[in-house]
């Protein structure tokens, strides 16, 4: 989540593109680093649409903070509109009521964020689309699979996470295989870095000696900080912080982004 909003901040900001940001982990930690609790409310209270409007298919019963219980009736994927949080930097929030959602087969759940995605290209105003996945493989992370180009594995320097990337790498082939969607992953950002801790190092090292995954390490890792953390809770990002060396880590992780976009990696 850290990445996500951040790299999508950078873009809008440093590089002035117009940017999307789709929270699709049912615990919407994107949203609150975007939105504070009191906007949040009050847009649901207006209508606002999040990322169950984008899956749900079925009418489904909501309680608005001011009237009570109230029906809401699917929304067609070519009327949900994102909300503006700041200059270039659109969201679709995530909800707590994803969790109630159900997956299963034949329902073509799956398929509605690649859909609304289809739409969003058409109408040819945006330049990025940024999806924050839940960390552990689910339906949500696979709909966000299955509508992406592209992905950025974000890893912590520690041993489990040589365990954990294996495990993406198994879904991502899954979905590749299953639909022959062609997917690509951009690079592999260490995040929550402290350079002169052995098991960065030795993370680096291992990442170095794979095959696979030695040309995708982004040349910066993300430091370690307290401040990140807490004032994402407070809407403050990367770019708002007295951080030098932050700033130049999540200008850097963009920007390889773009170049390896650019070069068609």
């Amino acid at each position: 989540t850290t990445l996500a909003v951040n790299v999508a901040d950078t873009l809008a900001r440093r590089f002035e593109s117009n940017i999307l940001l789709i929270d699709i982990d049912p615990q919407f930690n994107a949203t609150q680093c975007l939105i504070d609790g009191e906007t949040y409310v009050q847009k649901l209270s207006e209508g606002g649409h999040t990322i169950v409007d984008v899956f749900e298919d079925q009418p489904r019963i909501f309680v608005n903070p001011v009237d009570g219980p109230q029906t809401r009736n699917p929304i067609a994927i070519d009327k949900i509109e994102p909300w503006e949080v700041k200059t270039r930097y659109n969201l679709i929030p995530g909800d707590l009521e994803l969790y109630r959602l159900e997956f299963g087969g034949g329902q073509g759940r799956e398929q509605r964020l690649l859909r609304l995605i289809e739409v969003l290209r058409e109408q040819n105003k945006l330049d990025f689309i940024i999806l924050d996945t839940p960390p552990t493989p689910s339906p949500w992370l696979f709909s966000a699979l299955l509508a992406s180009d592209h992905y950025v594995i974000p890893v912590k320097p520690e041993p489990t996470s040589r365990v954990g990337i294996s495990l993406l790498k198994s879904v991502v082939d899954k979905v590749t295989e299953r639909f022959g969607h062609d997917l690509s992953c951009l690079g592999v950002a260490l995040t929550m870095a402290n350079i002169h801790h052995i098991v960065y190092k030795d993370t680096v090292a291992y990442f170095s000696s794979e095959p696979y995954w030695k040309d995708k390490i982004f040349e910066k890792p993300l430091p370690i900080r307290t401040e990140i953390a807490r004032e994402q809770g407070n809407q403050r990002l990367i770019l708002d912080l007295n951080d030098s060396v932050a700033k130049a880590a999540i200008s850097s992780i963009t920007n390889e982004i773009i170049e390896r976009l650019n070069n068609g990696q």
